[in-house]
């Protein structure tokens, strides 16, 4: 700010601020001394008056006479600044006032000095009067020196302290403010003598800045002002030199600027085409994505598809071979694409993450459950252990989770020759709503260099690129899975040394959910005493610790012999086993034995449930009494054991899927798409799980099928020629937005996998999606979601499972029938005999249709029969039913041998019947 104050000001401020800051301070100081002189007089003055009041009053405060006190308080109104005057009783009862009312508060306490409490307009004393100022008064009382005869109020009035000092104020301030005065016409002489030749200078310093020049500064008369007089001219003259020298330059300079922002605009101009460009691309590429998506999973899902149906049919072994090639193939290609589609849209921002709730142990052993084959192929052992203080319930994205996963274990698997896999999940830090969970995938595999593990997380690259390396793969997986995690807001790495192994882990912060009921003990096996037996220790581990969450009492034994030798003792000893859980494999020990000793084991009362790697169930199948209940694959789930053994403690407990077949009609579904191949695949999986299907391949005769009624659902392809999928959709809901009735259930089959695919789809109208390519299942699941009605056929596996030679089979099976009727005797013995009762009439019904050459009867009567057989124990005659209903179906010649089957099914068991009876 003081550079903004000319050289005038500055002389006066240098004048006046020192004089000023002198006069105030030493002025302050004064007033301020008087003024503490002043108010301690007051207060000497107004303890003074207190004390000489207090022996005036004591004769009067001890008899209590109130007209005495009032003289007295009147007569001290009289001395200098008192304001009232109060006498109070011992007990501070007023006794005589004299004044107006106090302006301030009692002082607090009961000193035997005087109090006092000071406002801003007066002072307000209170004094005690004892016995002993009766002697100042001559009115002595013995023995009442310290009595407290009552209290003396007084008020002392600020006012006239004030004025006085207010008196004192004003002088001072009158005698600075006459010296400032005079300081300040010196300061001006003294300024205007050196202002003037200032603001001369100043002036011609103008004109020369305006461009004049030729200005010139005159002589001053002193030595100081003249050699800057001096220098100005001198300068005014190199300025003007200066100054042609200088247009000259911006002459030039100004040529040279015209032509580099002709070049700049052009450079502009290339960058925004190249801008437009690159958008473009990138427009382009997202298309291309979307329908190179569409072009290729549609073949796909015709491959796939048709394998899967052929798969059903009667094959030689090398041609189910052939076909199981073609399968592995297709699932590869497809998990290429899918890499590749996820790659590309975390790379353009369009991934959105779910955020639901899930169950971190079932998501972690689902993984585990469906990569087991492809570990337990390579004799490898898979194991999951989730740490118990680990929190399960939380809030996600479980599928891209479960994908993160599948990849780390998927390449555990792939890069480990022998040993073990583990699957860790372990809290590292909680708080009242989210927990910092690690995972963690360790094998025994090749392990990784350093040089492998800079490059592992880049985009299409692998630990191993040479041209000998085994393990295949896009190099993308592991990218997807650090952008996925990323995405998450956690972090991925991996800590390895090669020749020993690797551990891939994630860290991840999730909300927590609320607690699942399913995770609680089960009652039935609460306090249940059960053993384990497991060769592999960090399975045993797992294992013991699964059984314990379900509230188990457990043994753990390291071999089978030993746990025969404790059952027995057990036994003996009055406290047998419940259960036993059994975790071999065909290496150490045979299925022969295996039966052997499982039999020995359940003759001491103790259930016994066997865990044998997948590619092993075959083998075990056979050893095992009960291989339905008591038989499952490694690694073992959580949830799916703890049913298992519950069924095998309360078998009359058990739930059984409602028997297929029921007298519930098909639903009746229009298929439409352009490609045959896919038209024809969804009709035939439709067909063959009991559906009534019409199909058609343009959008057109999609909207007059709807039209016409009569349907339960309509599965839309999305891109079709002339009318899409989309604008068939719209059209439809606009015709039935001028009919009554609910509207059809409309769903999308698309091979599309972009981000936004699903919200367009649904805004145009339709009510769910399938992404091809498709399966049975999903589409028995989709029909039973929007039409209620449930397939016919749902979940079996055609010819492929049908017996040759059902005469292998039990006729009458009565602990099936039991088991099928939830365990109601009566209720299966008369599911027997309704069946037993129709047999005939089928029977009739099936040979007149082949004598007619009815092959729409024949279908009928056979499928009448088979669901009249899936209610009751008859294991021959529903594999004859089903092996005829199949055939028929597909036309096959081998129909006919497959009815005199069917016919001597229904002999048997007629004539077993009545020799039971």
């Amino acid at each position: 700010m003081l550079k903004k104050l000319g050289i005038k000001t500055r002389v006066l401020l240098l004048a006046l601020i020192p004089a000023t800051c002198m006069a105030l301070i030493l002025g302050g100081y004064f007033t301020w001394m008087q003024q503490s002189d002043l108010q301690r007089q007051l207060l000497q003055r107004g303890d003074m008056i207190s004390e000489q009041l207090a022996p005036l009053a004591a004769p009067a405060l001890a008899a209590k006479d109130r007209e005495r006190l009032e003289r007295i308080a009147a007569q001290s109104l009289e001395l200098t600044d008192v304001r009232s005057v109060t006498f109070l009783g011992a007990d501070r009862t007023l006794l005589a006032h004299a004044g107006p009312m106090m302006l301030n508060a009692v002082p607090i306490g009961n000193s035997t000095h005087s109090l006092q409490r000071s406002g801003f307009d007066a002072t307000r004393y209170l004094m005690p009067v004892f016995g002993r100022h009766r002697d100042l008064a001559s009115d002595e009382v013995p023995g009442e020196v310290d009595h407290l005869l009552g209290w003396v109020e007084l008020e002392l009035s600020h006012d006239g302290t004030l004025l006085r000092g207010y008196r004192s104020l004003f002088a001072s301030l009158l005698l600075i403010l006459t010296g400032l005065s005079i300081t300040a016409l010196l300061a001006a002489h003294m300024s205007r003598s050196i202002s003037a030749p200032i603001r001369q200078i100043k002036d011609t310093v103008t004109q020369i800045k305006d461009g004049n020049l030729e200005s010139r500064v005159p002589a001053m008369g002193s030595h100081e002002m003249d050699a800057l007089a001096a220098g100005i001219n001198r300068m005014a003259e190199t300025l003007q030199d200066a100054q042609e020298e200088l247009q000259h330059s911006i002459d030039q300079a100004t040529e040279d600027v015209r032509q580099n922002l002709e070049t700049i605009e052009i450079q502009n101009i290339e960058l925004d085409l190249a801008r437009k460009e690159a958008l473009e691309a990138s427009r382009i590429k997202s298309e291309f994505l979307a329908n190179m998506s569409h072009e290729i999973r549609t073949p796909l899902n015709g491959i796939l598809g048709f394998t899967h149906l052929l798969q059903k049919s009667e094959l030689t072994p090398r041609q189910l071979d052939y076909l199981g090639t073609i399968e592995k193939s297709a699932d590869s290609l497809l998990g290429i694409i899918n890499e590749i589609l996820d790659f590309s849209k975390i790379e353009a921002g369009k991934l959105v993450l779910d955020n639901i709730p899930f169950n971190l142990r079932d998501l972690l052993q689902d993984t585990l459950t469906i990569l087991a084959p492809a570990a337990h192929a390579k004799q490898l052992e898979l194991v999951s252990l989730v740490y118990r203080d680990t929190p399960l319930s939380l809030v996600g994205d479980p599928l891209r989770l479960k994908q993160i996963l599948t990849n780390l274990v998927s390449n555990a698997i792939k890069f480990t020759r022998e040993g073990t896999i583990v699957a860790r999940a372990m809290m590292e830090d909680e708080n009242e709503d989210s927990v910092q969970l690690r995972i963690s995938v360790q094998d025994t595999g090749i392990g990784l260099s350093g040089q492998d593990v800079r490059a592992l997380f880049q985009a299409f690259s692998q630990a191993d690129n040479s041209l000998s390396r085994q393990p295949g793969g896009t190099g993308l997986g592991l990218v997807i899975s650090k952008r996925l995690v990323e995405q998450m807001g956690g972090e991925i790495g991996v800590d390895s040394t090669p020749g020993e192994g690797s551990e891939f882990w994630i860290s991840l912060n999730l909300p927590k959910a609320r607690d699942d009921a399913e995770d609680l003990p089960s009652a039935p096996l609460l306090g249940r005493r059960i053993a384990i037996v497991d060769g592999h220790e960090l399975a045993r581990q797992a294992l013991q610790h699964q059984l314990e969450d379900c509230g188990l009492d457990v043994t753990d034994f390291k071999s089978l012999d030993k746990l025969v030798l404790a059952t027995h003792a057990a036994r003996q000893a009055g406290q047998p086993l419940d259960l036993a859980v059994l975790g071999i494999t065909a290496h150490e020990i045979s299925p022969e034995r295996l039966g052997v000793q499982i039999r020995e084991i359940e003759q001491s009362g103790c259930q016994v449930l066997v865990l044998c790697p997948t590619t092993e169930q075959a083998l075990f199948h056979a050893a095992v009494p009960n291989a339905d209940r008591q038989l499952q694959a490694k690694p073992s789930c959580t949830r799916r054991l703890r049913r298992a053994l519950a069924d095998l403690i309360n078998p009359k407990q058990l739930r059984y899927e409602s028997p297929e077949g029921s007298g519930e009609r098909a639903p009746r579904v229009l298929c439409v798409d352009d490609n045959p191949a896919n038209l024809l695949l969804v009709q035939t999986l439709l067909e063959d799980l009991g559906a009534e299907v019409r199909a058609v391949d343009k959008g057109a005769a999609a909207i007059k099928a709807v039209q016409e009624g009569g349907l339960d659902l309509v599965l839309m392809d999305v891109q079709m020629p002339e009318m899409d999928g989309r604008e068939t959709t719209e059209r439809i809901r606009l015709w039935e937005s001028a009919q009554t009735g609910a509207a059809l259930p409309i769903v999308a089959l698309t091979a599309h996998a972009m981000a936004n695919e699903k919200r367009a789809l649904l805004q145009s109208g339709m009510d769910d999606y399938l992404t091809k390519p498709i399966s049975e299942r999903q589409l028995a699941q989709v029909v039973l979601k929007w039409t209620g009605l449930a397939l016919s056929a749902q979940g079996l596996d055609k010819t492929a499972d049908l017996p040759l030679e059902s005469n292998t089979l039990q006729v009458l099976d009565a602990a099936e029938g039991l088991r099928l009727a939830a365990g109601k005797a009566d209720l299966a013995a008369d599911m027997l005999a309704m069946l037993l009762a129709s047999l005939q009439a089928d029977r009739e019904a099936i040979q007149l249709a082949r004598i007619n050459a009815d092959q729409n009867a024949m279908i009928e009567r056979v499928h009448r029969l088979h669901g009249a057989t899936r209610y009751c124990g008859v294991p021959q005659l529903r594999a004859a039913c089903l092996r005829s209903e199949t055939l028929l179906k597909q036309n096959d010649p081998a129909a006919l041998a497959a009815l005199n089957e069917l016919d001597d099914a229904i002999t048997r068991l007629e004539e077993q019947a009545r020799a039971m009876a």
